[in-house]
């Protein structure tokens, strides 16, 4: 593997007090509709709303000092451009952000109120990733992927650090370039083997899942979705997430945009304000199409929905547009 237990371990370590460790809370309607325990893991809580600051602050602290003196640039739909916004500031190293015009402008200006330049580039996540090899070829940046990357992978793996007590059947987590899958995975296989790890995603445009399929990265088109988190691509030079999750994600299970919404509004209802990428699980699982077998925790991976689309959604509404 190319990411093990002790590198998680050692992220942990390292990211220690610049994250928060987020609870672990009880869903009892679920838990008593479904007749077992479903736990929710708040990382939406987490200090810049998302799980992907704990990656983030994982590679850039592991950085050596010339490479964080030229500034660190990525690619992102959102929430890891914001992490790496965050823990940039936090050490004083500039930072540049690449998004695609499909971020939604609630996040873009999250990164901007953080002091990042933000540069939008085209339609995908891929065309502000070829803007990303630019500014590393012709300007010297170091890159911090939004994924496939050791450090980023162990970061976001210190979150199932945090699951694995609960000694669940099964831990479902929110899937799009793998970082946080992949990381997840290793962690709870490695300490709970007999624990299913299942990769929840929306039905288009979902990468990785095709990916799976083919058996080798593809590129998809991306669509509008409430689960705009899990949208771009995972690069066809993959070296680390597909391989990992290729080998330890039990099932990968795709999700209609109508039960996203349904997931939103029972979430909503119950006091968690959050995304569609983090609602996956709870889709799952509320549709029917996960039926747990025991005691299961859902990824809650982040919070920043637009207010005005969790208003339309709780209203009703079940598309992103």
């Amino acid at each position: 593997m190319s990411v093990t237990l002790d590198d998680i371990r050692a992220a942990a370590g390292r990211i220690r007090g610049h994250v928060i460790e987020t609870p672990l809370i009880r869903d009892e309607a679920l838990s008593e509709r479904l007749g077992q325990p479903v736990w929710l893991k708040c990382e939406y809580r987490q200090t810049t709303g998302a799980f992907k600051l704990r990656g983030a602050t994982n590679a850039i602290l592991s950085l050596p000092p010339d490479a964080l003196a030229r500034g660190v640039v990525t690619a992102s739909t959102g929430n890891h451009g914001r992490a790496v916004a965050h823990a940039a500031r936090a050490i004083g190293v500039p930072a540049t952000i690449c998004l695609s015009r499909l971020v939604p402008d609630n996040k873009v200006q999250a990164i901007r109120d953080l002091g990042a330049e933000v540069r939008i580039i085209g339609a995908s996540q891929d065309e502000a990733m070829v803007e990303v090899a630019r500014a590393v070829a012709s300007e010297g940046m170091t890159e911090i992927p939004p994924f496939d990357h050791e450090a980023v992978v162990a970061g976001q793996g210190t979150l199932g650090l945090e699951i694995a007590p609960v000694e669940a059947e099964a831990v479902l987590v929110p899937l799009s370039g793998g970082g946080l899958a992949a990381g997840v995975a290793v962690a709870i296989k490695a300490l709970s083997p007999a624990t299913r790890v299942i990769g929840l995603t929306m039905e288009n445009g979902a990468a990785m899942a095709a990916s799976l399929v083919a058996g080798h990265p593809v590129e998809v088109v991306e669509t509008p979705s409430l689960a705009d988190s899990l949208g771009g691509g995972i690069g066809f030079q993959n070296r680390v997430t597909f391989a990992l999750c290729r080998a330890l994600l039990d099932d990968v299970i795709l999700l209609h945009e109508a039960e996203i919404a349904q997931a939103i509004r029972h979430l909503g209802r119950a006091g968690h304000i959050v995304e569609g990428a983090a609602a996956v699980g709870h889709a799952a699982l509320l549709a029917g199409r996960f039926v747990p077998k025991g005691p299961t925790v859902t990824i809650l991976s982040g919070a920043n929905i637009d207010p005005a689309l969790h208003a339309r959604i709780m209203a009703g509404a079940s598309e992103a547009a």
